[in-house]
């Protein structure tokens, strides 16, 4: 299942959220201008290095976030993050939008970290700080209709509550990693949910932006 669109639209251009897509893109293009490998290595984000120089390897967990393994990689993050966060982030204000985003991007990271402490591997990649938009969505929405595209020989599409597409999706990720399926940061992308869905209340502001007369 894939989501094409939701129904619930926002009050005002999200701004943070065209932002965060330019800058994945304009970082994606220097991938390719530049020696990839070397890149990632050099930014992308080690949960071995990190736990042996927490301080030296930080900025990592910023800069991981905006680095991408290829087209389906970055296109896939960057259109769950154009669904989903422009509700997100009028409901929070763009400021509190993006602390929320890039500290839900930091705990999913850790979170793999905790989890693969010894793995050598660079994790790359905004799909932890995108799972903190859908688990915030998961709460501040969850009766939202979103556009589902299926594919059975034919494709077709139908409306399902977010609240059920968004468990639905954390329902595999937690399933995938625990069947140790390579490749994907599993944990991460629960590490990102869980944060999403306890904490997104309190980024939005205790007072509405608008009055009613």
């Amino acid at each position: 299942m894939f989501p094409l669109a939701d129904i619930n639209r926002p009050s005002r251009p999200p701004v943070v959220v065209k932002l965060l897509v330019g800058l994945n893109a304009l970082a994606f293009v220097l991938e390719l201008l530049l020696p990839t490998e070397a890149v990632i290595r050099a930014f992308g984000f080690v949960p071995r290095a990190f736990w042996a120089d927490p301080v030296g390897e930080a900025y990592t967990i910023l800069t991981s976030m905006f680095l991408h393994g290829g087209v389906a990689h970055i296109l896939g993050n960057m259109w769950f993050l154009w669904v989903f966060g422009d509700n997100v982030e009028d409901r929070m204000g763009p400021g509190r939008f993006l602390l929320f985003y890039l500290a839900g991007g930091a705990v999913a990271a850790v979170a793999q970290a905790l989890v693969t402490p010894l793995s050598p591997v660079p994790m790359i990649g905004a799909s932890g700080a995108v799972s903190a938009v859908l688990g915030a969505y998961y709460v501040l929405f969850p009766r939202a209709q979103i556009v589902t595209l299926v594919w059975f020989v034919l494709p077709f599409t139908f409306l399902l509550p977010a609240g059920f597409y968004l468990g639905y999706w954390a329902f595999l990720q937690l399933i995938e990693g625990l069947l140790g399926v390579p490749g994907i940061a599993f944990w991460a992308h629960l590490g990102g949910f869980l944060w999403g869905v306890f904490l997104a209340r309190r980024f939005v502001p205790r007072w509405p932006r608008w009055r009613r007369w």
